[in-house]
């Protein structure tokens, strides 16, 4: 992780931390990292203390603690007796085979399915060509070989600092009217999803090694690993990966190409889900039961009024670097984004006082906490990103603007523990915005959310939902995972009735977390963000501490 403070090149080194004894730091390796860095003089990084416990989620854990002990634990097996499959290998090779969300999910996905397309006439003219006997051995070989996927190109983009694969133009009206249960998933490129991350550096030499035993002594089970397999090959292909592993000794596998998936060969994961659900009495089906369910017990889709639905920042007089127009993205989302800041900046300026710390969570390129420091100049101004891309281009801007009162740290929000005052999240995705108002209940702060992507809200090791006392005496965990899988129905290519109870679904999912805030005493509203088409997640959730 790093820290930036006007200089991207001060860097923050985190190290676990338990307790200390005698001069001993616990864990070990930490205390052998500050004693080297100690003796080496080291003067690069500035060295903070971190408690494990509180910090490491439940997918870190597995990837950089649970997996390589399972992997070191089976490679000890291997030697001396026959080995069992580590569980934690086939909870990674089910998690690959997940359809991935990602915060621009139904634009990737109508890009995906218009590529998809463009593949198919190209196939169709070269079996004409094939048929007229016209081709050679060179259109032979492309049918054999698919282009570069969405995701691959989105992928490796991103590694090259590059703008993400997309088309400038406006896709062809049969992509845009496309239904959204049309479109293709994305697929895992790299364990996070579509980005190379540190859990791919940490899962690569484990998974290298656990494939060596499997390719010598267990061979026949290598056919039950096909993604971990195709995984394995492709991040071969990240630069520097290959150079790195030749240092260490690794010499890559040459796997041969397996064509059957996870749930061919365990069919019955699938069929288990469904047989739990059918056993389970409390399970109601269905978005309108679950919602009825809750009206009996007097939890109605209800809306706090927009306190000024007719602000808006006057644009046109603020310095170009203010707007999210210097994004590179089109006019029509640009002013969309305009319409979602008006929202979010009216709400927080009206709250803000001279001295206030402001923090701006999941901030992305810094379209919320880059229009807050230049509106506010009293108060200081947080934009917290794990992706340092986003941090360049936010810090670029701020740069121009000449704003003195912004910091930007790079990391993920676990690790951050300051004192603040208002906490803001635009479009934090599943229980990011869950994590945001904690933070915010924590330090008895404000919050301004705007949740996004419902369907990835689950229980976690953190959060338990539905989160309120009130929600939690009516529905049972399935019936509200049920309001959150049809909370993301609310795209604007679906049938208005379905958008309708999309947003009505949206409406309960965040009043249940509004009551959660409210048991812990805040004063909290759910507000329809105006105008409605700004965003097909329009909820904002403000809290104010009593």
């Amino acid at each position: 992780m790093k820290g930036i403070k006007k200089s991207l090149t001060e860097e923050y080194l985190y190290l676990d931390f338990s307790h200390q004894t005698e001069g001993c730091i616990f864990p070990l390796h930490t205390s052998v990292t500050v004693f080297l860095l100690s003796y080496c003089d080291s003067k690069i990084f500035k060295v903070c203390l971190a408690l494990t416990r509180e910090i490491v989620s439940q997918w870190t854990r597995l990837c950089e603690l649970t997996i390589p002990l399972a992997i070191e634990n089976f490679l000890r097996q291997s030697s001396e007796q026959a080995s069992t499959i580590p569980v934690e290998i086939l909870q990674l090779e089910k998690k690959l085979g997940e359809p991935v969300r990602v915060h621009n999910d139904d634009k990737l996905r109508r890009q995906k399915l218009k590529q998809q397309k463009a593949v198919g006439v190209e196939i169709s003219l070269a079996k004409e060509k094939k048929k007229s006997k016209v081709h050679n051995q060179e259109t032979s070989e492309e049918l054999d070989s698919p282009s570069k996927t969405l995701e691959l190109e989105v992928a490796f983009s991103k590694l090259t600092a590059q703008e993400e694969a997309s088309s400038s133009n406006r896709e062809p009206s049969h992509i845009r009217k496309a239904k959204a249960s049309d479109l293709p998933p994305l697929e895992h490129v790299f364990a996070e999803g579509l980005y190379f991350t540190l859990a791919d550096i940490v899962l690569l030499p484990c998974v290298h090694h656990f494939l060596v035993i499997i390719c010598k002594k267990l061979s026949e089970k290598l056919v039950e690993f096909p993604l971990l397999a195709s995984w394995y090959q492709r991040i071969q292909e990240v630069p520097r990966v290959k150079a790195a592993a030749s240092q260490c000794g690794i010499q890559f596998l040459d796997l041969p190409e397996l064509l059957t998936t996870s749930t061919e060969q365990h069919p019955n994961l699938c069929e288990i889900q469904d047989v739990e659900e059918q056993n389970d009495p409390s399970f109601i089906g269905g978005p309108r039961p679950t919602m009825t369910k809750l009206m009996e017990k007097g939890i109605e889709v209800m809306f706090s009024p927009h306190p000024c639905p007719t602000w808006s920042l006057d644009w046109n007089t603020l310095p170009a670097a203010v707007s999210p127009k210097e994004g590179k993205m089109s006019s029509d989302r640009a002013l969309r984004k305009q319409q979602q800041l008006n929202n979010l900046i009216y709400v927080v300026t009206n709250q803000a006082k001279p001295g206030d710390r402001i923090v701006d969570f999941c901030s992305g390129g810094g379209h919320v906490g880059i229009v807050l420091a230049h509106m506010l100049p009293s108060c200081q101004v947080t934009l917290i990103e794990n992706k340092e891309l986003s941090l360049v281009r936010a810090k670029k801007r701020s740069d121009e603007l000449g704003l003195s009162n912004i910091w930007f740290i790079q990391a993920n929000m676990e690790y951050f523990t300051g004192m603040f005052n208002i906490g803001v999240a635009l479009h934090a995705c599943g229980v990011a915005t869950d994590m945001v108002i904690e933070h915010c209940i924590k330090m008895r702060a404000s919050f301004v959310t705007c949740p996004c992507c419902y369907g990835f809200i689950q229980n976690t090791s953190k959060f338990n939902f539905p989160k309120s006392e009130q929600f939690k005496e009516t529905l049972s965990y399935k019936e509200h995972m049920i309001l959150c899988r049809f909370a993301d129905q609310t795209a604007v290519q679906l049938p208005p009735q379905r958008r309708l109870i999309g947003k009505q679904c949206m409406c309960l999912v965040d009043l249940d977390r509004a009551r959660a805030a409210e048991e812990r005493g805040y004063s909290v509203q759910v507000i329809s963000m105006e105008p409605e088409s700004c965003s097909p997640k329009n909820n904002m959730i403000v809290g104010v501490p009593i």
